[in-house]
This record gives C-alpha cells, sequence and structure tokens, in this order.
C-alpha cells in the first residue's frame, strides 16, 4: 500500500538524514517515552484517525493498512536500533509527532486513490 511507493523511501531518507537529531547529549532534558514507544503511540493514533476518516475501507482494506504499520514500525526498529529504547528528547518528541503525520499524509493518499478506484 504505502511501504513500497516512493514517499515511502523519501521518508526513510528523510529521517535517515535526521539520525544525528538521535544521539542525545547529556544536558538535554528526557522525557518518559522511549524514542519507539513515541513512534508507536504517534502512528496508532494517526492510523486511528485514517481509519476513522475512511468508514468505507472494507475489513480487509483496514488489516491492510494495519500490517502497513507493522511494516513501518519493523523498518523504524532497524533504522534506530541503537536509540530505540532511550528516553527520548521534546526535540525528538516534535520531529516523531511530524513524521508520523507524514506518515499519514502517505496512508491518506493511497486510500483516496483507492476508494476512487473502486468507485470508478
Amino acid at each position: 500500500m504505502v511501504t513500497d511507493k516512493e514517499g515511502y523511501i523519501h521518508l526513510v531518507q528523510y529521517l535517515s538524514q535526521h539520525l544525528g537529531l538521535f544521539e542525545t547529549p547529556n544536558n538535554q532534558h528526557l522525557i518518559d517515552d522511549t524514542v519507539m514507544d513515541l513512534f508507536e503511540s504517534q502512528l496508532a493514533a494517526q492510523i486511528i484517525m485514517v481509519c476513522g476518516q475512511n468508514p468505507s475501507l472494507s475489513f480487509g482494506q483496514r488489516n491492510q493498512v494495519i500490517r502497513e504499520i507493522d511494516a513501518i514500525v519493523y523498518d523504524l526498529e532497524e533504522i534506530l536500533a541503537n536509540v530505540a529504547n532511550k528516553k527520548a528528547t521534546e526535540a525528538q518528541s516534535v520531529f516523531i509527532s511530524e513524521f508520523s503525520g507524514l506518515i499519514k499524509n502517505l496512508f491518506d493518499q493511497e486510500i483516496a486513490f483507492v476508494l476512487a478506484k473502486g468507485t470508478a
């Protein structure tokens, strides 16, 4: 659905270009959540919104969205392996929120395309 699209590849590259943000200097305030906890909760919230905004998605299409999110989380775990379980900073939290919103945008675009194709 989205993990095989060029937009997703660009987002992975964008994350890779910003990996320096995930090197936590000792003087930054840490929040209670880990980097992966934030990614997982933000992505879950975005996908709940995607499904809520698209009630016409079939059960199979919703399952496909969930499988895609699982694949994205797996990719994130691979990319962020060295920092996934470290406490996050405020700046990391902001980045994760923005990145998760971009993932949602990919789903929004793909779902709009799939639904339009289904009605054509």
